[in-house]
């Protein structure tokens, strides 16, 4: 057993912090705000169109400044500045993590020959746009493509599916309509679901996988293949016009079938949650076209620089990562929910489930020493109305403390629009009525009773009383858009690094996850009857085996 790590270096703030915990496990919101009337002055940020209030949470000034002290004793400044170079941090896979530059403008100055490098293959990606916008990219059969296929799974389809229908309102108009859509699990249920609706001669699929060897996208991929050869006859026109592949192993590609020249390529420093802003993109720049996606980058951009150049009492990442952890490791809260109320943002809690617990769901510290502290907490959630009717009874009255973000865009339906034109209206209304309920959740949880507005709570049953004091974040931002989306989505990875340098853990690989698959692959032959022996496995499982094999 490898030694136990206490929390990373007791230090003077932690020592703080710890004895601040103990006072504010029963200090209440109420009073926090009774004492400072200008409280959301006080915690909150900004950044361009967007407003972070975090003044529910159960912290004041002094928490947040032993906060602020305890990441710069953690040396977080320091690892902002590794973070954003060549330097190998990823030390397990021996690699740099340089997602932030996939972000980097053309003509970046302080890394030309990446900028360079990432570019040129954007560049790629955006001709391939243009040409099936415009129609010019056609089938086997030199018909029109008309629905788009992204075969992926993990990061590869989580991130391109999320943001795609985020960004449902700018999807680009063209002459012949293009409909994009995802498949990304192995049972083949979501392929086949779609196959039987599409015409062969006008499906392009993009099969996206950075080591081009992932079984769940490659069974998807062959099934996919079969189709198209059945229909259409085989032939090499049928590879050539028919798949686009997303990859870091060119060779791969290759050997599987897909032309040098519908080959996109990724690198090894891209880690596959961190990857839509590369060519794993491409489904999205398909749907909004490449300005939207060059705005998507940009308000990436603007976050990278924000959290390198800010000061922590006022950077946003360092602030979400850092009441994180007062939550999880201070006031021992171990799960967090993700309340967006817009429903395009359907997938944001699924996606940002792979982002943090994939991420930080770890308990080695980089010293490969056993973490006593805990780390990621529990990550979920869903688009705020919905969930209203579903778990917000557990939040208002259950026994579990539960942070959360709440997340939501001030203007929606714009009139000018045709596709609200006519109910223009009647949808705004029903934007206030979705804006209305955001905030009203965020204020019960947080004020309980007091937020009631009844004379005579004590006389009340306590099965209609609301004890509150549950902290919570609101994330304002003018309007949803490619450029706030982006930004957003830069807020919570920058988080989630702030986060693994407290926690002192690597967040760039995912041994976890691998290890699961291998198991997989020792079991396949046997489900398959090229193999029978069953001798090395539990009884379980040896059990199992016999019910699905019939016998």
């Amino acid at each position: 057993m490898k030694n136990i790590e206490q929390f990373p270096q007791k230090s003077s703030a932690h020592e703080t912090l710890e004895t601040l915990s103990n006072d504010f496990q029963n200090i209440h919101l109420n009073s926090l705000f009774a004492e400072d009337s200008q409280r959301f002055e006080h915690l909150s940020a900004h950044l361009e169109q967007l407003c972070f209030d975090f003044s529910k949470h159960r912290i004041d000034q002094n928490v947040l400044q032993q906060l602020i002290d305890f990441a710069h004793e953690q040396n977080l400044p320091e690892w902002i500045g590794r973070l954003f170079s060549t330097e190998k941090i990823n030390y397990t896979e021996n690699r740099a993590v340089m997602h932030w530059a996939l972000r980097l403008p053309k003509n970046d100055t302080v890394h030309p020959e990446l900028a360079e490098q990432i570019h040129a293959q954007l560049e790629r990606m955006y001709s391939l746009v243009e040409k099936i916008h415009a129609g010019q990219y056609r089938g086997s059969t030199g018909e029109v493509i008309r629905d788009v296929v992204n075969i992926g799974v993990g990061g590869s389809d989580l991130g391109p599916l999320m943001v795609t229908h985020a960004l449902s309102d700018f999807k680009v108009q063209t002459e012949q309509a293009l409909n994009v859509h995802f498949v990304s699990t192995m049972d083949g249920s979501q392929l086949s679901d779609l196959l039987h609706k599409f015409r062969p001669e006008t499906t392009l699929f993009i099969i996206s996988s950075k080591s081009f060897g992932t079984i769940d996208t490659l069974s998807n991929a062959q099934t996919a293949r079969c189709w198209l050869e059945k229909a259409l006859g085989q032939s090499s026109s049928i590879l050539k016009c028919h798949f686009i592949g997303v990859s870091t192993k060119p060779e791969k590609m290759s050997e599987w079938g897909i032309c040098p020249e519908n080959q996109l390529l990724l690198w090894d420093w891209v880690g596959g949650r961190y990857s839509l802003w590369s060519c794993i993109g491409l489904p999205i720049a398909l749907s909004i076209g490449v300005e939207g996606f060059k705005q998507l980058l940009h308000g990436a951009y603007l976050v990278d620089q924000h959290f390198q150049d800010t000061d922590f009492k006022s950077n946003i990442p360092v602030l979400m990562g850092m009441l994180g952890v007062w939550n999880s490791n201070f006031l021992k809260m171990q799960t967090h929910a993700v309340l967006p109320y817009d429903g395009r943002l359907k997938y944001f809690a699924s996606y940002l489930q792979q982002l943090e617990m994939e991420s930080n769901g770890k308990s080695i510290s980089r010293q490969d020493q056993k973490i006593s502290q805990s780390t990621c907490p529990i990550v979920w959630g869903e688009v705020g109305p919905n969930a209203q009717h579903a778990f917000y009874q557990l939040l208002h009255q259950g026994t579990h403390s539960v942070s959360c973000d709440f997340i939501a865009a001030v203007n929606r339906y714009n009139a000018n629009q045709f596709t609200y034109a006519e109910n223009a209206d009647e949808l705004v209304a029903q934007h206030h009525l979705a804006l209305s309920n955001c905030l009203a959740q965020s204020r019960l949880l947080a004020f309980g009773n007091q937020a009631l507005n009844v004379d005579e709570v004590q006389d009340l049953p306590l099965y209609k009383q609301y004890e509150g004091n549950q902290p919570s974040t609101t994330m304002l931002i003018q309007e949803l858009n490619p450029l706030s989306l982006g930004m957003l989505i830069a807020l919570y990875e920058h988080k989630v690094f702030v986060q693994s340098v407290i926690w002192n853990i690597n967040p760039f690989d995912q041994w976890g996850v691998e290890k699961g698959k291998e198991i997989a692959n020792q079991l396949l032959p046997i489900l398959n009857g090229s193999q029978s022996d069953v001798s090395k496995l539990d009884a379980s499982t040896k059990a199992l085996i016999k019910i699905l094999l019939g016998k």
